[in-house]
């Protein structure tokens, strides 16, 4: 609960933001009005909303795969449709090295839930479980849909720059200075929304593994599954992430980060099993997680948590 409140705050106070500058500077400098530049981002989210998902299952490489083809899949992802108390959504496996999992779509009804050809190599049947309770929990709490809604703020901004430095907000040279001012603080301020977006795409994550739980997965199924990805990722070779770079925040975890998680992952695995086991994650329980500044600092700028304070949240959540 703490998680959601905490997301729907940062969402009103983004707008609450937007709208206060949007009104002052069109006050001040007469260059529009907040519904403006909110129908310009809008029409540019509106195209993205529209064919977005066939943009994701395109670059992915996803092949929907039916009950007959991958009844085992197809079981796992009914059975955690209904506790949630969702529609199934389809399933699709994605034809890309990279082991993960991912949910897209434009609505719950539209939803879809892909796994690549890497992570059924890789997890076991309680850690694919574990990580398609968290996928499914994506769609239940619809946040891939106030994601979108957040995205278009930093937008606002931008337009509003734009049309302020580069669109004759003054036409003298003291009106002139002051535009450019002006448009350098929206910039700025673009900046900052988009930090803030990232902080709560974060939130989303966290939100997400506490689905998982929730949806009857063991804590220690899901840090195991995400420690498994990390390893799994920093094998695949560079090359392979530049077809996915644009829609990597779909992944479990930040496949780009994983070379430098390994770092930190390292001493989990008391017993050199390769995964993590209850004893484990229940040791972490009373451990305060090393990070090192750049991580902190790596993980403003990311869509996903740091790898270790994540399963650290998790352990927070064993029995």
């Amino acid at each position: 609960m703490g998680l959601q409140v905490r997301l729907y705050l940062l969402l009103g106070l983004m707008l609450a933001a937007i709208y206060g500058v949007v009104v002052g500077v069109g006050n001040a400098m007469g260059v529009g009005s907040l519904a403006v530049y909110a129908g310009i981002a809008a029409a540019f989210v509106f195209f993205q909303y529209m064919i977005g998902p066939r943009m994701v299952g395109w670059t992915m490489r996803v092949k929907y795969v039916t009950e007959k083809e991958q009844p085992k899949l197809h079981r796992m992802v009914a059975e955690l449709a209904e506790q949630a108390r969702i529609r199934k959504p389809r399933v699709g496996i994605a034809h890309i090295p990279i082991p993960n999992a991912f949910a897209f779509g434009r609505s719950r009804g539209d939803a879809r839930v892909c796994v690549t050809e890497g992570i059924m190599k890789l997890l076991n049947e309680e850690e694919l479980k574990a990580v398609l309770g968290h996928e499914l929990s994506h769609i239940r709490n619809r946040d891939m849909t106030l994601i979108t809604v957040l995205s278009v703020l930093p937008l606002i901004c931008y337009f509003i720059a734009i049309s302020i430095m580069w669109g004759g907000g003054g036409r003298s040279r003291e009106g002139g200075g002051y535009a450019a001012l002006i448009g350098l603080g929206m910039l700025v301020m673009y900046f900052v929304m988009n930090l803030m977006v990232l902080y709560a795409s974060r939130i989303r994550e966290y939100q997400a593994d506490l689905g998982s739980v929730r949806l009857g997965n063991q804590p220690f199924r899901l840090a195991s599954a995400l420690y498994k990805l990390v390893y799994g990722s920093a094998r695949v070779r560079k090359e392979d992430y530049q077809r996915v770079e644009g829609v990597k925040a779909f992944f479990v975890n930040d496949v780009s980060r994983a070379g430098m998680e390994i770092k930190e992952l390292r001493e989990l695995d008391t017993d050199m099993s390769g995964d993590i086991d209850q004893d484990e994650l229940m040791a972490l329980r009373t451990k305060t997680p090393r990070v090192s500044r750049g991580d902190k600092l790596l993980e403003v700028m990311s869509t996903h948590p740091n790898m270790l304070k994540r399963i650290k949240h998790l352990a927070s959540l064993g029995y």
